[in-house]
């Protein structure tokens, strides 16, 4: 008959000492990044805002034009 109930994990031994093999290779230190022209990024963030502030509004004007047809189809 199989034992009631979980009986827990099975024991387990700390890893000898030294079980890590030997590291022979070093990584390379980490590459400068390159410098970053921050006005640039600022105007290209506000360039993309102007465009999707745009075309949320072009969106919205064309939902308002729909809403009136649909209205006015249905009042007349």
């Amino acid at each position: 008959m199989p034992p009631v109930g979980y009986s827990g994990p099975p024991p387990s031994e700390p890893p000898p000492a030294g079980w890590r093999p030997p590291t022979y290779l070093q990584p390379p230190p980490p590459r400068q990044l390159a410098p970053q022209d921050v006005d640039k990024i600022e105007a290209q963030e506000k360039d993309a805002r102007t465009v999707t502030y745009g075309v949320g509004l072009v969106a919205a004007a064309v939902l308002v034009v729909l809403s009136c047809l649909l209205c006015s189809r249905v009042l007349f």
